[in-house]
């Protein structure tokens, strides 16, 4: 089964959805098949760092248009992505009908990934939450921002007190060494262990502040294409090769359906 892996923030302009670019061409250099689920909807960007113009998003899945491998497209170098935009915005005001349509459709995924990493939007809106939620894997990217910090905090507080997820990755993002990052995560855990009890906050590492990281993205590009060898890219390539060579924790669960299920059955009351 695909591994469902939720990338996410507790605050926007911390480089997430270039991590999620970024490391769906690491997974895939390393004989994984990824694809990409966008679904930040106010920012949906994945397709720009391939240097993608999509015709169609999931909203022509939802209007029955479109079926998924209509939708999906796929880079040159093997990722597929799902271009969410808007289309994610009203998940949880589906017919049945449609979130019937919504599981049979991604059901196909199943057939053809190793991987799913779903780019979040930012924050503790109620799209963030479900796709979080529905996930076998939280990564949270933070920066060593203050305010980036405490943004963190508050959506692993939500998602831990709310929704019951009680586990989670951390990489810091932009930081000039790996002393920084664990500084970072530090402040994260320690807060975490005083407020939180339970919850488990694993340091799963850091990519370095790199000037190609700026270049990458005007180029349209990831920094894993623009610049393999740079500091960036090769931290970038060992977080990949972590998630290639880890096993889901007992109790999590790949199955497409489950996932999507997860996100259509959640109470937007909750």
């Amino acid at each position: 089964m695909p591994r469902v892996v939720a990338v996410t923030s507790g605050k926007g302009g911390v480089g997430k959805s270039h991590c999620v670019g970024s490391l769906a061409l690491a997974l895939t250099k390393l004989g994984k098949r990824v694809v990409v689920v966008d679904a930040d909807v106010g920012l949906a960007n994945i397709d720009i760092l391939f240097n993608l113009r999509p015709r169609y998003n999931i909203g022509h899945i939802l209007s029955g248009e479109k079926k998924l491998k209509q939708v999906i497209v796929t880079t040159d170098h093997g990722v597929k992505i799902i271009p969410g935009g808007s289309g994610f915005a009203n998940l949880t005001q589906l017919s049945d009908g449609e979130k019937l349509n919504l599981l049979s459709e991604f059901e196909a995924l199943e057939e053809m990934a190793d991987f799913v990493l779903v780019d979040t939007g930012a924050g503790i809106s109620s799209n963030v939450l479900y796709f979080n939620v529905a996930s076998d894997e939280n990564i949270v990217i933070a920066t060593r921002e203050p305010t980036s910090i405490t943004d963190a905090y508050a959506l692993m507080k939500v998602l831990s007190r709310d929704h019951g997820i009680k586990y989670f990755k951390l990489v810091v993002n932009m930081v000039k060494s790996e002393r920084e990052a664990k500084s970072v995560y530090a402040s994260l855990s320690g807060a975490i262990d005083k407020f939180l009890g339970n919850v488990v906050l694993e340091y799963f590492g850091y990519i370095p502040m790199d000037e190609n990281l700026q270049k990458a993205v005007l180029k349209r590009s990831t920094v894993v294409e623009y610049a393999p060898q740079s500091p960036s890219a090769m931290s970038i390539g060992g977080l990949a090769q972590k998630m290639a060579e880890s096993k889901l924790r007992p109790g999590s669960d790949g199955n497409i359906k489950f996932f999507m299920g997860r996100i259509l059955d959640l109470d937007p009351a909750r």
